[in-house]
């Protein structure tokens, strides 16, 4: 077998990439969120404890509520880095100074279209300011990071014009971002070669994902030698949002054989307590901590995974390293070898006839596009390890048939063998389900003296289409009294079978007892 070492890039191996986390300030530019400050220090505590170097904590001038959240974030005594976001203008950085912070993230366009179209400067003149905010965040004894805000679509003679500049007045990080998220990996890797090249600071990079390459354009950076990335939980941001942390992360770790300060078994907890707060849904399909990361339901690959879980999954990425579960789904393309894991892990250990009955059952769901939950199996087994087996039934229903409606009255037909004879009968009833119970003990004839004592429906899971169990309780005139359900989408169905079980139950012990 292929070791880890096979899948990490050499030169990267043990080098230790920081972890800018940006979500509570660009996880507020996503759509439809808002969060509060209370909100705001639940989700920088969380962070902390994940382990990420820097928080930034928002953008103190824009409001006083934005302030007094950075603030009391800041004041909170974390471990990570604490950081407020400027532009290069005295008041805005005043502002972060102010709200106690221990770095200050100076930004400024310098790409040609921003330049003429927002801030309307020169570039002799963008220099001059950018190198006043740096010395005089410097001044006040903070960290400084300078963003060349748009730098993928900066003239690159401009871009390291600048950042040599920022360096010159004690910038104690650079970054490029993708403002627009227009790099392909390739490109990026090139331009950050490049700035690497000439920085003799740390460099780090600010991906967005309106292309869905903001994580591969971090991971290139890192590859052409940038040492820390700006990433958001569940890739939370304007537009398309930022690279998401934890796929950054977990490709660091597991294919680069890097190095990051993230205590990875928190990395689910903290995508879902940021989904709970921001109200945005992780997709089950998300990488890493999406409900199906990894869950397994192809007959092959489940099998292939209870045997050794590295056979359809990763293998240098599992479940527990990253606070997940690895989950056996239920459907149509599940497999015998599944459903009997399932099972047994649950205390249920049926023969191979019922263990082929369950997996039947399970595959008819599937096929009306039904998911099967654990809910549904047990229902499910317990109903196919209670019913009396094919050779002792004396009653074998064959055929079901039902007409209803507002203005035709309930009738049901019901075909089935009786002691080896097929007969074929019909009645009415107060609904279809009464008028199917009605014409199966019409079927036994004169042993139709058979009294339905109990009958109790319930749905096993949520939903229209919701797996309902039965459950029928039947009396003869001696007192004897048995019980027996079924579990079906369909309450009629699932009312006959559970009939049917019960009277063949009663049918057995009546003749046991005459033996």
């Amino acid at each position: 077998m292929r070791g880890i070492a096979f899948y990490h890039i050499e030169h990267l191996r043990g080098q230790e990439v920081r972890i800018f986390d940006t979500t509570l300030r660009d996880g507020e530019q996503t759509p439809g969120v808002s969060l509060t400050p209370e909100e705001k220090l639940i989700i920088a505590r969380q962070l902390d404890k994940l382990g990420v170097n820097v928080i930034e904590a928002g953008f103190p001038v824009s409001s006083r509520g934005e302030f007094e959240s950075v603030r009391a974030i800041a004041n909170e005594g974390l471990t990570a880095t604490v950081c407020g976001l400027s532009r290069i203008i005295r008041s805005d950085i005043d502002r972060c100074l102010d709200a106690g912070v221990g770095m200050v993230h100076v930004f400024v366009s310098t790409s040609d279209i921003q330049i003429a179209h927002t801030i309307k400067k020169s570039r002799e003149e963008i220099v001059a300011d950018s190198i006043k905010a740096v010395e005089y965040v410097k001044d006040h004894g903070v960290l400084c990071l300078f963003s060349a805000m748009d730098a993928t679509r900066t003239p690159p003679a401009f871009l390291r014009e600048i950042f040599k500049a920022v360096e010159g007045a004690g910038a104690d990080i650079i970054n490029i971002p993708d403002t627009v998220g227009v790099m392909a990996p390739s490109a990026f890797h090139r331009l950050v070669k490049e700035v690497c090249s000439y920085m003799n600071i740390l460099v780090d990079v600010h991906c967005h994902n309106d292309f869905g390459l903001a994580v591969a354009n971090s991971l290139a950076a890192v590859e052409a030698g940038a040492r820390e990335v700006q990433v958001t939980v569940n890739g939370l941001g304007e537009r398309a949002g930022n690279a998401n942390l934890a796929e950054t992360v977990m490709s660091l770790h597991s294919i680069y054989g890097a190095k990051t300060s993230i205590k990875t078994q928190y990395l689910v907890e903290t995508a879902r307590l940021v989904e709970r707060l921001t109200e945005t849904r992780i997709p089950i399909n998300a990488p890493i901590v999406g409900d199906n990361a990894f869950s397994h339901e192809s007959g092959i690959h489940s099998h292939g995974v209870i045997e050794r879980s590295d056979t359809f999954e990763p293998g240098i990425m599992t479940p527990e390293m990253v606070g997940h579960r690895r989950r056996i789904v239920l459907g149509k393309h599940t497999g015998r070898h599944a459903v009997k894991k399932v099972l047994e892990e649950s205390g249920y250990h049926p023969t191979e006839d019922q263990l082929q009955e369950i997996l039947r059952r399970i595959k008819e769901l599937g096929d009306k596009g039904k998911q099967v939950t654990d809910a549904d199996l047990h229902t499910i087994a317990e109903v196919v390890l209670g019913e009396i087996a094919k050779g002792e039934q004396a009653l074998v229903l064959k055929e079901v048939a039902v007409m209803t409606g507002n203005t035709i009255t309930p009738t049901a037909t019901v075909r089935a063998l009786f002691r080896g004879e097929e007969k074929v009968l019909a009645n009415i009833g107060v609904g279809p389900v009464d008028a199917a119970v009605k014409a199966v003990r019409e079927i036994l004839g004169q042993d139709s003296l058979i009294r339905v004592r109990d009958f109790r429906i319930e749905a096993i899971t949520g939903g229209s289409d919701a797996l309902a169990e039965v459950v029928i309780g039947v009396e003869d005139t001696e007192g004897r009294k048995v019980s027996a359900r079924s579990a079906r989408e369909d309450i009629v169905m699932a009312s006959v079978e559970a009939l049917v079980s019960a009277i063949n139950r009663l049918l057995l012990l009546e003749e046991r007892a005459s033996r």
